[in-house]
C-alpha cells in the first residue's frame, strides 16, 4: 500500500492519496472533486476555499493531526488581510497536503452548485401563527394618573384585544417611548401568542398602523441539507425557499460517524454545534437576500429534525445516542428564544422544535406524521421518509408504528464512484436499451434524453459531471431488469451480460454510462462496489418497513408515501426492482416531496397544529432497529435485487427480472467467465 498520505473530500465522498507537498486544489481536480478557481492558482480568486477537518474521522478510519497541511502561507495571509477568510477555512490552491486530511467543500466553493431538493409542497394550511399583529391606540401619560408606558400599551392590547398579561423583553423598553409619541400614541404590535406556559409577549412596535409584513421561518435540519421556507405569517404564503448542504458533512456524512468524532474528539460536540448554527445563519441571510426583506423581521421559527441532529443543533453532546438504550437528553417539544441558538434573525424571535418520538425517532419523523397523517387514515399506509437516515411510519387510525433506519448517504450519491449530490449536469434518470444495452439519461436543468438531437448543445454549460441519488437508483434497477446484474448484485461480464458497455475492473467488472474524456469531462460508470453501497442501502431501508409490518402483523400494505429530499424524484417502479419499498400496486406508490419540511410549515402557521402532534406523538409506537433480532434477518434477504425470500407478485406481473447468477464458484474472480443460469441465492452482507 502505498504510504503517501489519504486525502478524502465531503460531500462528495472522493478519496486518493497524493504525495507530500501536493496542493489541495491539484488533489481535488486529479480526483473530480468540484472545487472552483478562477485564477490559475495564484491566490487571489478565494474560490477554492475549502475547510479541513481534525481529529478522529472514524467513518474515515483516519486521524487528521494539527499539522495536516502545510502552514499559512504569505499569499493567504495577504487575502486574509485583506478579503478576510472565514475562520477554519484555507485556500486550496495554496494549503499543500502534509498527512492524511478530511476536507470539506463548502458551496460557495462548488462550480456546480447543489440543487437542494426539499422544495415547500403545496399544501391548504389552516392560519393560526404564534404572532399576529395589532394596532391599538394607546392613553397619553397624563400627571393625575401616573402610570408607566409599557402598563398603559398593556392596557391597551386587554381593553382593546383581550390579550391579557402581555409581556415584553428589554429591547422593547429601550424603542418604546419615541415610538409611541412618533404614532401619535397608535402603534403596531407584533405579539407573541404564547401557550399554556408562557404568557405573549411584545415581540416589536412600529408608529401607527404599521403596512409591512411579518415573516416565519421553517426548518428542516437534516443531515446532509439544511432546507429553510421563509412564510409570510399573515397570508401564510411561502415567500422564499433554499437550502445548504450541512457543513457538519466534514465530520462524518452519516449520524453515527458525528456521534463518533464527538466521543473520540474532547471539542467535537461543539465544534459540530458551532458549525451547524454558522451554516443556519448563512441560510438565513441567503433567505432574506432573495426574499429582498430586513432578517430582522422573521419573528418565528420552527425547526425538525433527527434525534442527533437536534442534540448538536441543542449544543448537547449526542454521546447516549451512540449506544444502547439510545437516550434522548428530551423527547418533549422545545420553547426557545433565537437569541439561545445564536440565529441571526429577530432577537426576541421565538423557536419552536417538534418532539422527538424516541431513540433515534426524531422530530422529522413527528413531522412527517403532522403532514402525512398516517394516524388519520382508513387504509394502512406506509410512510418512508427517503434520506442519509431513514423515518419510517407504519400506521392508520388503529396504532401508528415509527422506526429509523441507518440507510446512509448513498441514495444521495456519496460513496459512489462516479456520484455526485444533486446539481445541474448530474444524470438523474437512465433508461437502458434493451438489445443494445446501451444507457441514454437525462441530466439535472436539461429536459431531453442524451440520444435526443441537440442534447450535447443543450449540456454545453453544464457538462456531465457525474450521478445523483434518483440516477443511481434508476441505474442500478435498469441493469437488473436488463441482464446486467444478477439478484445477488454482481455485473455479469461482457460475454455474460451481452452488453459492450460492460467492462473488466480489476477483479470485478463495471457499466460505462458515458465517456466523457474526449471532450475534457469524466468518464461515468457503475462499479460493482457502487451496486454493493446501493444493495446495503436499500436492504436497511426495506429491513425497517419489514419490520414494522411483523410488529403490525402483516404482510402486505394498502399504499406507500415516499418522502424526502428526493422522493419525488424516485421512480416507483425502479424502487420496487431494487427492492427499497415492499411490493404494492404503483398506482398505490405516491409522492409527498419534503414531508417533513411540510409538517414544519404547519407547525408554524397553525399553532394548533403544535398540541395536536405534541400529542400525537405519545401515541406513536416506536421501534428500535439495532436490538431487534429479525432486522439483521430481512437486511440479509433484502441484500438480494430485490429480495432473496420475498416474493414481490405485483412486480413480478409488470416486469420479468432475469433468473441468472454470474458468481461461477471456484477460485476466479467473481463474474469471470463462464457463467450459467442458477437459482437465485440467498446474498449476504
Amino acid at each position: 500500500m502505498s504510504s503517501d498520505p489519504l486525502v478524502i473530500f465531503t460531500p462528495s465522498g472522493k478519496r486518493g492519496r497524493f504525495p507530500k507537498g501536493t496542493p489541495v486544489l491539484t488533489a481535488a481536480r486529479q480526483l473530480g472533486v468540484d472545487l472552483d478557481s478562477v485564477c490559475g492558482g495564484r491566490g487571489i480568486c478565494s474560490k477554492c476555499q475549502v475547510s479541513p477537518g481534525y481529529g478522529t474521522f472514524s467513518k474515515h478510519g483516519v486521524t487528521v493531526a494539527p499539522d495536516a497541511l502545510s502552514p499559512w502561507n504569505a499569499v493567504e495571509e495577504r487575502y486574509d488581510e485583506k478579503r478576510g477568510l472565514k475562520e477554519g477555512r484555507r485556500l486550496g490552491c495554496q494549503a499543500t497536503v502534509q498527512g492524511d486530511v478530511v476536507i470539506d467543500v463548502p458551496a460557495e466553493s462548488q462550480v456546480h452548485k447543489q440543487v437542494v431538493r426539499k422544495r415547500a409542497e403545496a399544501r391548504d394550511i389552516v392560519l393560526n401563527p404564534a404572532v399576529k399583529l395589532y394596532v391599538v391606540e394607546v392613553d397619553e401619560p397624563d400627571m393625575h394618573e401616573p402610570s408607566g408606558d409599557l402598563e398603559r400599551l398593556r392596557l391597551a392590547l386587554e381593553e382593546q384585544w383581550g390579550l391579557s398579561n402581555v409581556g415584553a423583553d428589554l429591547h422593547i423598553l429601550q424603542i418604546m417611548q419615541p415610538i409611541l409619541r412618533k404614532g401619535a400614541w397608535k402603534v403596531t404590535v407584533a405579539v407573541h401568542l404564547g401557550d399554556q406556559d408562557n404568557p405573549p409577549r411584545i415581540m416589536q412596535i412600529w408608529p401607527g398602523q404599521y403596512e409591512g409584513r411579518v415573516y416565519g421561518l421553517a426548518v428542516d435540519l437534516g443531515s446532509t441539507t439544511i432546507a429553510g421556507h421563509l412564510c409570510d405569517l399573515q397570508s401564510g404564503e411561502v415567500i422564499a425557499s433554499s437550502g445548504v448542504m450541512n457543513p457538519q458533512i466534514r465530520f462524518g456524512e452519516d449520524l453515527m460517524s458525528r456521534v463518533s468524532y464527538s466521543m473520540m474528539n474532547p471539542q467535537g460536540a461543539e465544534e459540530m454545534t458551532r458549525a451547524v448554527r454558522e451554516g443556519m445563519c448563512g441560510l438565513f441571510t441567503q433567505i432574506a437576500a432573495e426574499a429582498e426583506i430586513d432578517q430582522k423581521l422573521i419573528v418565528d421559527a420552527v425547526f425538525v429534525c433527527n434525534p442527533v441532529m437536534h442534540h448538536l443543533l441543542l449544543g448537547i453532546d449526542p454521546f447516549e445516542l451512540g449506544q444502547a438504550p439510545f437516550a434522548l437528553a428530551t423527547s418533549g417539544a422545545m420553547r426557545l428564544r433565537a437569541t439561545d441558538l445564536d440565529l441571526n434573525i429577530h432577537p426576541a424571535a421565538r423557536v419552536y422544535l417538534l418532539p422527538c418520538i424516541a431513540g433515534h425517532v426524531g422530530a422529522d419523523a413527528a413531522a412527517v406524521a403532522l403532514s402525512e397523517a398516517p394516524q388519520k387514515s382508513d387504509d394502512l399506509m406506509l410512510v418512508v421518509d427517503v434520506g442519509t437516515n431513514a423515518e419510517i411510519l407504519l400506521g392508520n387510525k388503529e396504532k401508528v408504528l415509527a422506526c429509523s433506519s441507518p440507510t446512509g448517504p448513498a441514495f444521495e450519491g456519496a460513496q459512489i464512484s462516479s456520484g455526485q449530490r444533486a446539481a445541474p449536469g448530474a444524470i438523474e434518470r437512465v433508461e437502458i436499451d434493451p438489445d443494445t444495452k446501451v444507457a441514454r439519461f437525462k441530466v439535472i436543468g436539461c429536459d431531453i434524453w442524451s440520444d435526443d438531437e441537440g442534447f450535447e448543445e443543450a449540456v454545453a454549460a453544464t457538462g456531465i459531471t457525474g450521478i445523483c441519488g434518483s440516477g443511481i437508483i434508476e441505474m442500478v434497477a435498469e441493469m437488473r431488469i436488463h441482464g446486467i446484474v444478477d439478484a445477488p448484485g454482481l455485473i455479469g461480464t461482457a460475454e455474460q451480460t451481452g452488453s459492450a458497455s460492460v467492462f473488466q475492473d480489476g477483479r470485478t467488472n463495471s457499466y460505462q454510462v458515458y465517456d466523457g474524456t474526449v471532450k475534457g469531462g469524466p468518464k461515468i460508470t457503475v462499479t460493482n462496489r457502487d451496486i454493493r453501497e446501493i444493495q446495503m442501502a436499500k436492504a436497511a431501508l426495506y429491513s425497517g418497513a419489514r419490520l414494522l409490518m411483523d410488529k403490525f402483523g402483516v404482510d402486505k400494505v394498502d399504499r406507500v408515501v415516499l418522502a424526502g429530499a428526493f422522493g419525488a424524484h424516485i421512480s416507483p417502479r425502479h424502487a420496487m426492482v431494487l427492492g427499497m419499498i415492499p411490493d404494492a400496486p404503483l398506482d398505490k406508490v405516491s409522492s409527498a416531496g419534503n414531508a417533513a419540511g411540510t409538517g414544519a410549515r404547519i407547525a408554524l402557521l397553525n399553532t394548533d397544529a403544535r398540541a395536536e402532534i405534541e400529542k400525537t406523538v405519545h401515541a406513536i409506537h416506536k421501534i428500535e432497529t439495532a436490538v431487534e433480532p429479525r432486522f439483521q434477518e430481512h437486511f440479509v434477504n433484502a441484500s438480494a435485487i430485490p429480495n432473496a425470500v420475498e416474493p414481490f407478485p405485483i412486480l413480478n406481473s409488470l416486469v420479468a427480472l432475469p433468473d441468472i447468477t454470474f458468481n461461477t464458484g471456484g477460485s476466479g474472480p467473481a463474474g469471470g467467465e463462464g457463467g450459467g443460469r442458477r437459482r437465485r441465492r440467498r446474498a449476504s452482507t
